[in-house]
């Protein structure tokens, strides 16, 4: 109708050409570009290098990796959650601070609820070895994490779809016994947030290998999210690992400190099935072996789910 208004052999104002462009214009919103494998690999190259020397909590390393993800906040319009994007950690001997980023909710109602996107970015920094290599760089634990969060941040950053609030939180010293999320998950409940879901990312950098989902979900039984993220995606990008459950996974990563503080669903995504990778804390865990299509493959395909989890008009997600 737009189109055939514009063509009319009838003169127009061009007032009433300009609102017609604007609203033409309005209407075809450009969407952010879809996460690619360069884009994977650019963001790795940088978190998992040695010149950040395996991020350890309270190092220059992680410091550096800490403005980065400033940098990525910024130039994708997140806003930082606190009034800087850096969290200083209240329980760790060092000077260390997560990294939180926030884009409130579109919806008057809604955006009250909050959604937690979040991954930690430390690792274990320099260690012994039997080769000359002794910085464990961390690319799969958790660069990869990292650069997943990253990504989705910066998908709605540009789309600015989401009705819900949305906190992206970039975790220290997970690696020193969770403090990071620790601290933020005590620090919001004594601000009464509102938390819907907290959704964590963890070792998502090598596909798994003869399972008929794309990841597995800690806590899978605990919850309903695996169906929910199904659902959202139209094919199985969340499954069950039984080793998973076996080694308690769901108490021994981010997730777990929100599950705790606030009794809602909080669970991790990751695709390390104790099969596809031999480098878990080693000076091996390297870029070289990172798979950055499958990277780009899982941001995209969680994009849908992501945005159907923050838009639903009810919450969707519960505990069993």
């Amino acid at each position: 109708m737009l189109f055939l208004s514009l063509k009319s052999s009838k003169p127009r104002p061009m007032k009433y050409v300009i609102i017609c462009l604007l609203i033409l214009i309005i209407s075809c919103k450009i969407m952010p570009e879809p996460s690619t494998n360069a884009q994977m690999e650019s963001i790795m190259g940088f978190l998992a290098s040695d010149e950040l020397k395996g991020r350890e909590a309270g190092t220059e390393g992680i410091a550096a990796a800490a403005t980065f993800i400033e940098d990525s906040f910024k130039k994708n319009k997140i806003d930082p959650y606190f009034d800087s994007y850096r969290d200083t950690l209240s329980n760790f001997d060092e000077v260390a601070y997560n990294v939180v980023g926030f884009i409130e909710g579109k919806d008057k109602k809604l955006k009250n609820e909050y959604v937690i996107i979040g991954a930690h970015y430390d690792h274990i920094g320099v260690t012994q070895s039997n080769s000359e290599d002794t910085i464990a760089n961390g690319a799969n634990d958790n660069a990869s994490g990292t650069a997943t969060v990253l990504e989705l941040a910066r998908y709605f950053g540009g789309a600015k779809s989401n009705k819900r609030s949305i906190i992206f939180a970039l975790f220290s010293a997970e690696e020193k016994g969770l403090l990071g999320s620790k601290h933020l998950a005590e620090k919001l409940k004594n601000a009464d947030l509102n938390l819907y879901a907290m959704l964590n990312f963890e070792m998502v950098g090598v596909p798994l290998v003869d399972k008929d989902y794309l990841m597995y979900l800690t806590g899978y039984e605990l919850s309903n999210l695996a169906d929910v993220s199904n659902s959202y995606s139209e094919e199985k990008v969340a499954g069950f690992l039984p080793k998973a459950k076996e080694f308690n996974l769901f108490q021994r990563s981010d997730n777990y400190p929100f599950h705790e503080a606030f009794a809602v669903p909080s669970q991790t995504y990751s695709t390390f099935d104790f099969t596809n990778f031999d480098h878990y804390h080693k000076v091996g865990d390297e870029n070289s072996l990172m798979n950055f299509n499958h990277m780009a493959m899982i941001v995209n395909k969680l994009i849908p789910v992501m945005e159907g989890i923050v838009n639903a008009s009810e919450q969707e997600i519960k505990y069993n």
